[in-house]
């Protein structure tokens, strides 16, 4: 109850709705209570009693409450649907704010499968919940109250004898619905697994194709639906056992009462037909309620399941927060840039630090180039100064601002970035390049897509910058979707800009193209290029190496050929034809 409790605030702009469906569901309630009773009437009053009218009049009044319980049940059911909607509409978009919210180290746990799932699985199940609630939910538990009081009223010698019979049905629900909680978390929890497989394979489908690998992500997704089938199955087996034992249980209690009041009927004449009529259909309603609940208790445990999986994305905290006295970033076309003793590692301080005792400074204006064999560091260092991650030792500085005191959307709005992957979005290729500047005029954008060396072949595109861009840019080369980015990263014209590994996705031809716009467009800015191809930072300012996620020089290009061994040997490889030094 604690994490479904969590979610009721979703509720409160709708809690008008909630009242009225409520409202209509007890007088629902009430007259289904009244059937027997009327059905008693017509039995005892009108047909043994040989009376016309009373059979006229009692007919035409169960006419007009089930036509009444008819109206109000819609009414119910038309509230609860919108009840329900709405909120699985208000935590969907909950879910996904809360996402973009989020910092990198907390997406770093929180798979993009798992996340799907509780947007999408999670969110509808929570919702089914408060839309039953309001319906069986409140109704079953209503009807079993009511039933049991006017089965008293009715025949309370049968009652008693009954009511043990309806005890030990309790308890045998009580029993299933508490074993039927963890194998739902269970099932959740091989449905992420499930949906993570089903998402790498489509976002990846190209390389596993490539690479022949269809049988083995076919296993893997065997095995990954094999333990969620069997999940459902268990589920299904303990449903399956559970509705016959009510059924069984519904047919002796009608068997006992048959009896029991047919002995007393005709011994004693205690009971009335009439009478005996009634005290079945209230035990019925007592009954096929507790088998509605038994339906409710399985939405309850696959309920409180997803909620808590819900309120684990809705109650992150994201690691990366502004300070409470948190300024915004002066706007200066020249920022300086210090790494201070800075050092990173991920989730906890018993990791393998990524970096440790970085210290550079980039001058206003400066290129900064970063070189490194793969794993060294490179990527992680530039995540740090726009805070995609927060550094665990020293600190960043922005003309003398520790970056932490500057409130991050300020920060992120002086900053272009065109990440090592590309992703672009739907939309037409004018949308992916204006989409850090939305109100960017179309002047604008076809500047940054010249100065992106892009412009060419955009116009070579069947609508030109009205072209659709198809699902992750498939319609577009690797190096097309690149210069876009570059576009994309130019048009908010940053102080600072990071490319990380900006032209590796396209030809030499290209990659000089690109070169030669870059060097103009990163004059007045500072900018850091982290670069596999040496020939791409040969111009820098600065070049840093990075090795195991230390500095192990820095320099100018001819610096560098002159004091760094790993330096020469990286020029070597690439442009000295194999020949160590220069």
């Amino acid at each position: 109850m604690k994490q479904v409790s969590k979610l009721f605030p979703f509720l409160k702009p709708y809690w008008k709705k909630s009242v009225l469906s409520l409202v209509l569901l007890t007088a629902v309630v009430v007259m289904d209570l009244a059937i027997p009773r009327l059905v008693q009437r017509i039995i005892d009053q009108g047909i043994i009693g040989q009376n016309i009218n009373v059979v006229v009049k009692t007919f035409f009044l169960m006419l007009g409450i089930s036509i009444l319980d008819t109206i109000f049940a819609i009414g119910n059911n038309n509230y609860s649907v919108q009840v329900g909607e709405g909120v699985a509409r208000d935590m969907r978009e909950a879910i996904f704010l809360k996402i973009q919210s989020l910092s990198f180290g907390n997406l770093d746990r929180l798979k993009t499968g798992q996340l799907m799932v509780r947007l999408s699985n999670d969110s509808g199940v929570v919702q089914r919940l408060f839309q039953i609630t309001l319906r069986i939910g409140t109704r079953a538990p209503l009807l079993m109250i009511g039933s049991l009081i006017l089965m008293f009223s009715t025949a309370p010698q049968l009652a008693l004898i009954i009511l043990p019979l309806l005890i030990i049905t309790s308890v045998i629900i009580a029993i299933f619905s508490i074993k039927m909680g963890p194998i739902f978390l269970t099932m959740q929890q091989k449905l992420d697994k499930l949906n993570t497989v089903l998402q790498e394979n489509i976002g990846g489908v190209r390389v596993v194709k490539a690479f022949v690998r269809a049988c083995h992500e076919g296993e893997r997704f065997e095995q990954a639906n094999e333990d969620f089938t069997e999940r459902n199955i268990r589920v299904t087996q303990m449903m399956s056992i559970l509705t016959p034992i009510l059924t069984l249980a519904l047919n002796i209690g009608v068997v006992i009462v048959v009896w029991s009041g047919g002995l007393q009927s005709i011994e004693s004449g205690n009971l009335s037909t009439g009478q005996i009529v009634a005290f079945v259909n209230y035990l019925q309603t007592t009954v096929v309620p507790l088998m509605n609940l038994v339906n409710l208790a399985n939405i309850w445990s696959a309920a409180i399941a997803s909620a808590a999986r819900v309120n684990e994305v809705l109650d992150a905290v994201p690691e990366v927060q502004d300070s409470l006295n948190a300024i915004d970033l002066p706007s200066t076309s020249h920022p300086q840039v210090i790494f201070d003793q800075v050092g990173f590692h991920y989730n906890d301080a018993t990791d393998e630090p990524i970096l440790h005792g970085i210290n550079l400074t980039a001058e206003p204006g400066q290129v900064i180039a970063i070189l490194g064999a793969t794993g060294s560091g490179k990527t992680t260092l530039i995540n740090l100064i726009p805070r995609f991650y927060d550094v665990t030792e020293g600190r960043i500085l922005i003309d003398g601002v520790d970056i932490r005191h500057i409130q991050h959307d300020s920060l992120l709005a002086h900053i272009g970035i065109v990440p090592q992957e590309t992703v672009l979005f739907s939309g037409t290729v004018c949308d992916n390049i204006r989409y850090g500047r939305p109100e960017a005029e179309e002047e604008e954008v076809i500047s940054a897509a010249k100065a992106a060396q892009a412009h060419e072949f955009i116009l070579d595109l069947p609508n030109g910058y009205d072209t659709h861009v198809e699902e992750r840019g498939t319609n577009l080369s690797g190096g097309q979707k690149q210069r876009i980015a570059i576009a994309r990263a130019l048009l908010i014209n940053p102080s600072i800009l990071i490319l990380d590994d900006s032209t590796s996705s396209v030809d030499v031809e290209t990659e000089t193209k690109i070169q030669f716009a870059l060097d103009v467009l990163m004059k007045g800015r500072t900018s850091f290029v982290v670069a596999q191809r040496i020939s791409t930072v040969l111009k820098a300012d600065k070049i840093v190496v990075i090795d195991k996620g230390q500095i192990a020089a820095e320099g100018t290009h001819r610096q560098l050929l002159k004091s760094s061994l790993i330096y020469k040997e990286i020029f070597a490889s690439q442009l000295g034809n194999g020949v160590k030094g220069s």
